[in-house]
């Protein structure tokens, strides 16, 4: 989702401190060409970095900033590869959990890398996207005893009969729980091999955009009024999966919640004092607001911590079959003793990809959405990081580099694509730290911490109700975040207070139909209704499209429904000064190859005419 308006307030809390001359190079460095560029900003103030995009960082500070990247991203991708295990009906194998997890680390560290070098060139974090859990938790809700067997749903006269097909496994009528076990084994593998075709296939489409340069006329018919509706009924969707984690201990999930919003949020405009050692100063004490750029990774070990007394002084049970004894820490102990210290995730590791239609169409709106997402949070870094908004072939680049790791994550067997996180792009904004070298070494953290197997056995045995108040305050700020592209629209209109408003009623309105009366849509075609109730029950897809039906069709100027404030943001009667220029999006070519005439018509490239580059040589 777009960050616009969280990057502006970070940047604007942090601005009382003194920035080294060495790096402001504010007013008097011109960007690319001598030219000046002009956009929409808030203030004439100059903002200054302690580090620009294209600036070395030492490798000591570097790895420092890169750690505080990681660790901020790290809840979401836990949060979204515990939705995916969940859909896959994998709960119940640590294993499973384990590998999605390691595989998931692994391609926020491979995409991050392969985005900062070769896509758009900005210090943006890939991470796991919640917008392609959505639509699953949908289709999960359509059919709540997915993954129940049918001893489980009480049918015991059925089961008992002599044979019985579940998932294309025959099972005995005396049937051992070990036999049980390993049919739903195979039905939650079967589950991640359709996730894993379908993910190939959406993040081929979601590359050729990038490569072609679609996402232009997506953006002609797509703006705010109707991004804002679909977006918003994504996060309000979550709270469904989040209360599943919350309930196990409602007290954990609050001591997790509260810690981190009171840091956040309470305590955000003051400063702590921070121990610190160089050769220069020796050891001294500088001030950070620490506890704000940490305070859901706080609220994380404070939920975790009290988990742990609550565990060893008896309060939680001991009982496995009680759900209130996966809020003890040692509930999933033993998945660390037996997790391999390394372990390479490949393809197919969860078997070779299928294809499923519901599926397939899950994943595709959930590619409609990130591709809109990420161009907003493309605009964002760019005025996070003080330089020009990026050009086409720039944004094109970046989503074609993420459609092929939406690729390379189906290959893997994530079950989820990546893409741009905005809470990242806030810290830098906190930080002042903007540099490319700082999103370098985060990508070869993630690829470690994806490698060493061990290391994601621990975050598995994190406690659910402390993972589910993690989720209560990050899907919070999601949707508060989704609400701050309302900035951009007229709200004293009328057209748009109704569109948004309808659709957003719409889109809950018929998802609950479904979960209330599964059997009312019946088309007499078992397959053809599985469709539908697949399409019917994606919120983000029912309040989406009828949002951009009417935006589209209700007359509005272009001003009013905020397509001009995303189309063009370089129109502004103030003139800005970079800290870099243009130059910032060159794509990692040789010089020359830029003045070739094809890179005209490659929409992902940059075309230099031949005295330009000759003017450099």
């Amino acid at each position: 989702m777009s960050t616009k308006n969280r990057s502006n307030n970070t940047k604007s809390e942090s601005g009382n401190q003194t920035d080294p001359p060495s790096h402001d190079r504010g007013p008097e460095e011109k960007p690319l060409n001598g030219k000046e560029i002009k956009v929409v900003i808030e203030s004439e103030q100059v903002p200054t970095l302690l580090y620009n995009v294209s600036d070395r960082v030492p490798i000591r500070l570097a790895i420092f900033f890169a750690f505080q990247q990681a660790l901020i991203a790290l809840s979401a991708s836990l949060a979204v590869s515990s939705f995916v295990a969940d859909v896959a009906c994998a709960s119940e194998f640590p294993d499973i959990k384990r590998d999605l997890l390691s595989t998931t680390l692994l391609m926020n560290g491979v995409t991050t890398l392969m985005m900062v070098t070769i896509g758009a060139r900005l210090p943006l974090f890939q991470g796991a996207a919640a917008d392609y859990v959505v639509p699953l938790l949908a289709m999960h809700m359509v059919n709540p005893d997915a993954c129940k067997l049918p001893e489980e749903l009480g049918v015991h006269p059925a089961f008992n009969s002599s044979n019985i097909e579940v998932t294309g496994i025959s099972v005995e009528s005396n049937a051992s729980s070990l036999l049980i076990q390993q049919i739903k084994r195979d039905r939650a593998l079967s589950k991640l091999q359709e996730f894993q075709g379908c993910l190939i296939l959406v993040g081929i489409i979601h590359c050729l955009v990038g490569l072609t340069g679609a996402a232009g006329l997506l953006l002609k018919f797509i703006g705010p009024v109707t991004v804002v509706p679909a977006i918003l009924l994504g996060g309000i969707f979550i709270s469904r999966a989040t209360t599943k984690f919350a309930r196990i201990h409602w007290g954990l999930s609050f001591v997790t919640a509260a810690t981190a919003l009171a840091v956040s949020l309470y305590f955000g405009k003051r400063r702590m004092p921070c121990p610190a050692w160089s050769r220069k100063k020796g050891f001294y004490i500088f001030w950070y607001p620490f506890h704000q750029v940490f305070s859901i990774l706080i609220g994380l070990l404070a939920g975790w911590a009290m988990s742990a007394i609550m565990t060893v002084s008896g309060v939680l049970t001991d009982d496995p079959s009680i759900p209130e004894y996966m809020a003890r820490t040692d509930a999933q102990a033993d998945i660390i003793a037996r997790a391999n210290w390394f372990k390479v995730p490949y393809p197919n590791q969860f078997g070779a990809p299928s294809f499923n239609m519901g599926v397939f169409i899950a994943f595709f709106i959930g590619t409609l959405t990130s591709i809109l997402d990420s161009i907003g949070d493309y605009y964002a870094c760019a005025r996070t990081c003080n330089v020009p908004p990026p050009p086409r072939y720039a944004v094109n680049r970046g989503l074609a580099v993420e459609g092929f790791g939406s690729t390379l994550s189906g290959l893997l067997g994530c079950g989820h694509a990546t893409t741009t996180y905005g809470g990242n792009i806030g810290a830098m904004g906190l930080t002042k730290v903007a540099s490319r070298d700082v999103l370098i070494w985060t990508a070869f953290i993630y690829i470690v911490f994806g490698l060493v197997g061990k290391i994601s056995a621990v975050f598995i045995t994190i406690p659910l109700p402390v993972l589910g108040g993690v989720m209560i305050v990050m899907f919070g700020m999601f949707n508060g975040i989704a609400l701050s592209n309302l900035q951009v629209i007229s709200l004293s209109s009328t057209r748009n207070l109704a569109i948004i408003g309808t659709s957003l009623l719409v889109g809950l309105m018929v998802p609950y139909w479904l979960e209330m009366y599964p059997e009312a849509l019946n088309t007499g075609n078992a397959y053809s209704d599985n469709i539908v109730k697949t399409i019917a029950a994606n919120p983000i897809l029912i309040g989406g499209v009828l949002a951009a039906f009417l935006d589209n069709t209700v007359p509005g100027t272009a001003e009013e429904r905020g397509i001009t404030a995303w189309q063009e943001p370089e129109k502004s009667n103030v003139i800005q000064k970079y800290s870099e220029g243009l130059e910032v999006y060159v794509p990692l070519l040789p010089t020359r190859w830029l003045s070739w005439r094809i890179m005209k018509y490659l929409p992902f490239c940059q075309y230099r005419p031949r005295e330009d580059t000759n003017e450099e040589d």
